[in-house]
């Protein structure tokens, strides 16, 4: 087919076996189909959902695309958008050749995405009713969990922030896997302080199996402790800011720096406790889970997903370029992801 001068934009998820997960991640397309026009715009997952995220490149390029934004839907730079996409997306670009694959930024500890999770906090508050007072009451925000540190310390920032902004009588930061403390660890811990009302605030973009897993603990904790009152504050999902955070990165790409911080990046310093990951080669590890299906595929396939095994390629120089008998050229992020 031949070319045009459409821009193409490409949303790369995580992926999820819950439906209703996948089909909140395409309304981000949705999105920007109504608010770029003129612009190509398709989507594809890492693991698990499809499309996988050659069926994505695959659908722009058979629309003519030649210059393709690849923006990676994740809050936060963890392993995923700093090895497992660049190196799917480097893969892609040998693949289809004469095809330009810019990749973005995430969206970070952003001032839009705080005043959105804000805005989600606030409207569980009107569930306290007469008498709620914010300085008497506890936030907890739940953030998904990873092995950077760099990542999870983010979510933290970001707890701070909404506690002092806010105005909160104390606020906690918990996880919902990987790492720790997890939820149910978090608030029994806390208890003895005396809180009567909490806010369990899931710091996610989408629904989920983990979303469900926190309300759940949510609940658990409200009857173990009958005289607590706990709300559930939404997740972040499709906040008009949110949007606007996005076409941010995407503006990052085609004209400003879509860089990552790499101050703190695991695979180019040594961080504590993890100081073996400096240097290791960039290599994908979701290919036995890539496209595998939502619950509503197979019902009754279980698999545990365990974040490690996996290797990267992150040389101390931090170019992420692979050896010239791998690959002949990688995915432009000048490079995949540079020092700010």
């Amino acid at each position: 087919m031949p070319s045009n001068d459409k821009p193409a934009i490409l949303f790369v998820g995580h992926g999820s076996r819950d439906v209703e997960a996948v089909e909140e991640f395409t309304q981000l397309t949705k999105h920007f189909r109504e608010r770029y026009p003129d612009r190509l715009c398709s989507y594809g997952f890492l693991e698990f959902a499809r499309p996988v995220i050659v069926d994505g490149v695959e659908e722009l390029v058979a629309q003519g695309a030649t210059e393709i934004s690849a923006i990676p839907g994740m809050l936060m730079a963890a392993g995923h958008a700093k090895n497992d996409i660049p190196s799917e997306l480097n893969a892609l670009q040998q693949q289809f050749k004469g095809i330009k694959i810019n990749y973005g930024a995430e969206l970070g500890v952003n001032p839009n995405m705080i005043r959105a999770a804000r805005d989600r906090i606030e409207q569980s508050e009107s569930e306290f009713g007469d008498g709620y007072r914010r300085e008497e009451t506890l936030l907890v925000v739940v953030g998904r969990g990873a092995s950077d540190p760099d990542a999870n310390s983010n979510i933290s920032k970001i707890t701070r922030v909404l506690e002092e902004g806010m105005g909160f009588g104390w606020a906690i930061t918990c996880y919902s896997g990987v790492t720790t403390p997890l939820v149910p660890q978090a608030l029994e811990k806390i208890h003895p302080m005396g809180f009567k009302r909490v806010i369990v605030f899931p710091y996610f973009l989408f629904t989920g199996r983990l979303i469900k897993k926190i309300y759940a603990w949510a609940d658990d904790y409200q009857a173990a402790h009958p005289d607590v009152q706990v709300v559930k504050a939404p997740y972040l999902n499709d906040h008009p800011l949110v949007i606007d955070t996005f076409a941010e990165r995407l503006n990052d790409i085609e004209h400003g720096s879509p860089n990552m911080n790499c101050q703190m990046c695991q695979y180019r310093v040594q961080i504590v406790g993890n100081e073996h990951k400096v240097g290791a080669p960039q290599e994908g590890h979701h290919h036995h889970v890539r496209g595998a299906g939502t619950d509503a595929d197979h019902h009754h396939h279980d698999h545990s997903h365990h974040h490690h095994g996996h290797v990267h390629d992150h040389g101390h120089g931090h170019e992420h370029s692979h050896a010239p008998e791998e690959h002949v050229s990688t995915v432009h992020h000048v490079p995949l992801h540079n020092e700010q």
